[in-house]
């Protein structure tokens, strides 16, 4: 069964997602903390999707985020919060989340986005492995493990950033719409923003560049999207 853990200090709040998660047809755990979220993952096998809040005691959303994505590339991680700064949702996705929502939401818009985060876990999951490997340079993408090679030595990516990645990779040297990365990688049915592309590509620079903010591979094209160049 699809299995959500649902991480949030606010009773009633984490009452009302478990509620819509579960007539949704997921099953629920919850936690009121992120040191308790850790705790619980450590400990449940099969947990798809985690959903965190970001402003939580003990250990905050963010912390937990990066904690959980020390013990796993591939779970599904979103951030909750109520506050409509855009520090706040840029730090969840350089945290490893893969996508955000903000408080108030609706409960079709919640399960929408928990959907679209459970389908790409699922896929990647169902992988099978093969020898396929995209190699660029000094870079290869191993499309059986997931990782990315840098002159031998592996680079470790989440879900996002590899998709994003073996999209560019496979489309090398050419300019790549932003919009096509979001539907490639999101699905058509997003609805959140674009920028969640601009965030992922930056905490892609910051494990393939030498330097990050002069990039030589992972190139902004300015007015379309961006490109990789061997």
């Amino acid at each position: 069964m699809k299995k959500v853990l649902v991480v949030e200090d606010e009773a009633a709040i984490r009452e009302f997602i478990v509620i819509n998660l579960k007539r949704s047809g997921y099953e629920t755990l919850e936690a009121g903390d992120g040191q308790e979220a850790v705790r619980i993952y450590d400990s449940t096998e099969d947990i798809d999707v985690v959903l965190l809040d970001i402003m939580m005691p003990i250990m905050t959303g963010t912390e937990a985020c990066k904690e959980l994505r020390k013990r796993s590339s591939t779970v599904g991680i979103i951030m909750l919060t109520a506050k409509t700064e855009e520090m706040d949702k840029v730090n969840g996705l350089l945290s490893g989340a893969d996508d955000y929502v903000t408080k108030p939401f609706s409960p079709s818009e919640l399960i929408a986005r928990v959907d679209s985060v459970y389908r790409r876990v699922s896929m990647m999951q169902g992988v099978k492995p093969n020898q396929d490997t995209i190699s660029l340079g000094e870079f290869s993408l191993d499309t059986r493990s997931r990782f990315l090679f840098r002159n031998g030595q592996p680079i470790e990516l989440t879900q996002v950033e590899y998709q994003i990645l073996e999209y560019l990779f496979r489309n090398a040297n050419q300019s790549v719409n932003r919009t096509d990365i979001l539907h490639h990688v999101w699905g058509e049915g997003y609805i959140g923003e674009e920028k969640i592309v601009d965030v992922n590509i930056r905490r892609l620079r910051m494990k393939v560049e030498e330097n990050p903010s002069t990039p030589k591979h992972l190139m902004t094209i300015w007015g379309i999207g961006y490109k990789w160049v061997e």
